[in-house]
């Protein structure tokens, strides 16, 4: 799919318009999707993957079509209450600024990364979708210039403990020690896991917590857990974690207020 976005975003460029790329109409699946697919945990990892793809690509606009009594829309249709994917969307609107970094991944390919300068606060925020129903990975953040020191000490460290810890990193542009953490900083993290681990569930885990509509249809509260922001970020298998990581100095975000 990247190539899609990256073909339209280089045409563009080639032809010097002042035409912008919008994606209008985005379901993941024809013929009304489908039940417990299009509706339910899984496909936020296509859906999150694809806000990603198309912010780094300078998608001006990303619309999720709903036709009345299909399968893809963010309401379910009979109850209006939110399906998966109407959360991974607020989440994303809430947390994700409008500067895209240009980030790097190492260690494993069954992690998206993506990095946004965060919206309405300093820092950074960082979405990661672990597609292995197996590991879980444990990532640190650098900043790029930093990233051949990183790597070098932490091969340093593995030859010394035996080689059988793995680590992942994300590298995002960044000065100078601009993301090592002071002692005492927190960075603010948010899993979301399907419930009982049933990827065609459609309710959605928020840090442990089923989220649900109360009796009002007001949308729950989406509250962060606190982490020690020296620690590595744990991203358990099949799951999808927003990461805001307020210490972190980019250079693009400096006036991203």
């Amino acid at each position: 799919m990247v190539s899609t976005f990256s073909d339209l975003q280089r045409l563009l460029k080639s032809t010097g318009t002042s035409a912008v790329a919008w994606v209008g109409e985005a379901g993941g699946a024809y013929n009304s999707g489908r039940h417990l697919v299009t509706d339910a945990f899984v496909f936020s990892f296509w859906f999150l993957d694809q806000l990603g793809m198309a912010a780094r690509f300078d998608t001006k606009s990303y619309c999720r079509q709903s036709l009345v009594g299909g399968n893809y829309g963010l309401l379910n249709t009979t109850t209006f209450q939110p399906n998966p994917d109407y959360y991974s969307a607020l989440l994303w609107h809430r947390l994700m600024g409008t500067k895209v970094l240009a980030v790097t991944f190492s260690g494993t390919n069954k992690i998206r990364a993506y990095a946004h300068c965060a919206r309405d606060s300093p820092g950074i925020t960082l979405l990661l979708i672990n597609l292995s129903g197996n590991a879980t990975a444990r990532v640190s953040v650098t900043a790029q210039g930093a990233a051949a020191a990183h790597a070098h000490r932490h091969r340093h460290d593995a030859r010394k403990h035996g080689g059988g810890r793995k680590f992942r990193h994300v590298h995002v542009p960044g000065f100078a020690g601009g993301g090592e953490a002071a002692a005492g900083a927190v960075r603010h993290e948010y899993h979301l896991t399907p419930k009982d681990g049933d990827l065609t569930s459609q309710v959605v885990m928020l840090n442990g917590r089923a989220l649900a509509t109360d009796a009002a249809g007001n949308i729950p509260a989406l509250e962060a857990v606190e982490v020690d922001a020296a620690r590595p970020i744990a991203v358990t298998p099949y799951s999808i974690v927003f990461a805001r990581v307020p210490h972190f100095s980019a250079p693009a975000c400096r006036v991203d207020r």
